[in-house]
């Protein structure tokens, strides 16, 4: 499973990445107002600040609904870097656009995915990746991770090349969970990612171990 981090934070990115497990970032317009980051200029400024820190797979999120402006902001991100991927919504004047993004050999990561169905439709337009929001799925009673299990299913029967990118990842066992339904990708925040390192019983492990050297140094001082 690749590590994506969902963040704008230039702070967390590189703690991330210097972690050695990070494989791209998600980000959105409101992730990049939480960093303090306004304007169209100085968006893509940040977005260039993110390429330059990280080895691949920036995802930048259009603003615009209508299909030529979808694909003007589009090319315009995908200028920034190599790294570039272009965050398209699931809606008809998207799938539009994703169609003809992808002609152009650039990456689409579509996003807001609820359904099978808008799965199916964006793998066949040619999307990179899909993101299914799991958490908001779970925060209406649905279990977002048998969305995840049902796209990878679907994806398999077909072939579809389109990577499943489990999104709105709530706790640590999401990621676990996506892991075993065979997500590609899940994109979460810095602490998610943080909390699957974390085990009591690994740090009660290690204090033993430390205490048990501490007393042998003790004996072979004595």
């Amino acid at each position: 499973m690749q590590f994506f981090i969902d963040t704008a934070s230039l702070d967390e990115i590189k703690e991330a990445q210097d972690l050695g497990v990070l494989d791209g970032v998600t980000t959105n317009p409101s992730l990049m107002a939480k960093e303090g980051i306004s304007g169209e200029q100085e968006c893509m400024d940040h977005y260039k600040k993110i390429c330059d820190i990280v080895d691949d797979k920036v995802s930048a999120e259009v603003i615009a609904t209508d299909y030529d402006n979808m694909i003007k902001e589009g090319e315009k991100y995908a200028a920034i870097d190599d790294k570039i991927v272009v965050k398209i919504p699931i809606i008809k004047e998207g799938v539009k656009a994703i169609k003809y993004l992808t002609s152009k050999g650039i990456r689409v990561n579509t996003t807001l995915i609820f359904s099978a169905g808008q799965a199916i439709i964006a793998a066949k337009a040619g999307a990179t990746y899909i993101s299914p929001f799991i958490g908001r799925l779970d925060d209406i009673s649905r279990d977002g991770v048998d969305l995840i299990a049902q796209i990878v299913n679907i994806y398999d029967n077909y072939d579809f090349e389109t990577e499943v990118l489990a999104a709105s990842i709530r706790h640590p066992m999401h990621i676990v969970q996506c892991a075993e339904v065979g997500a590609d990708v899940c994109t979460c925040p810095l602490s998610s990612i943080l909390a699957l390192i974390n085990h009591p019983l690994t740090d009660n492990g290690l204090a033993k171990f430390l205490a048990d050297y501490n007393k042998t140094l003790e004996v072979e001082s004595a």
